[in-house]
């Protein structure tokens, strides 16, 4: 967990470093950055007859906490800022949650989440990354794209990893290929966003 802490900080202050933003362009339409629900709902009708590991049980666990935190920052986010880019990404990042969620529920896994509140995890890492998130993205609306680039980066890093040296199970593959796609869609949408302006041209929308 301290791995992700560091990973999407440092990503965040790369961005920092290179990105501009607009923040007369910060409206996004719902279905950019979005693959329909069909394609991120659909699970291989193998009824959970593929075999599952326990690192893929872990991944699983992991991402339905990761799809939350991105769920929540975007929630909060959208609210300070007004911004679509957020209200509408944090809808699609609710169905990957709920993907995911399919996905448990197939392999009789237990839930890590105990609440739907937004802002609360189970993990005290990702409990602290989340404050820490919402603290630099409340600061401008720059810094609240910049962290929605750096959750997208994590996200699909993480999505990678999974693919490339975890996952062999069909169905998961299925899902975190859909995941993976939708996030890169997201990373555009958040970067479309950024262009034309400063940091100090973005304090507010």
């Amino acid at each position: 967990m301290k791995q992700l802490t560091f990973k999407i900080l440092g990503l965040a202050l790369f961005v920092f470093l290179l990105a501009a933003c607009n923040p007369d362009s910060n409206v996004v339409s719902p279905e950019n950055g979005m693959l329909s629900r069909e394609s991120i709902n659909t699970v291989t009708p193998d009824n959970g007859g593929y075999a599952i590991t326990q690192e893929e049980i872990d991944g699983l666990i992991y991402m339905r906490i990761e799809e939350k935190l991105a769920r929540d920052v975007y929630t909060v986010l959208g609210t300070t800022w007004n911004a679509k880019v957020f209200l509408n990404i944090k809808v699609s990042e609710q169905a990957h949650m709920d993907a995911v969620k399919r996905m448990l529920d197939k392999y009789n896994i237990t839930d890590p989440l105990i609440t739907d509140e937004v802002g609360v995890f189970p993990d005290p890492a990702f409990q602290t990354l989340y404050g820490q998130l919402i603290l630099q993205g409340s600061v401008s609306l720059y810094e609240g794209l910049l962290v929605g680039v750096g959750i997208e980066e994590l996200d699909i890093a993480d999505l990678e990893n999974q693919l490339a040296n975890v996952v062999t199970n069909p169905g998961i593959i299925n899902l975190y290929t859909n995941l993976k796609n939708a996030s890169v869609n997201h990373l555009a949408a958040f970067n479309k966003n950024l262009i034309g302006c400063t940091a100090a041209s973005a304090t507010t929308e």
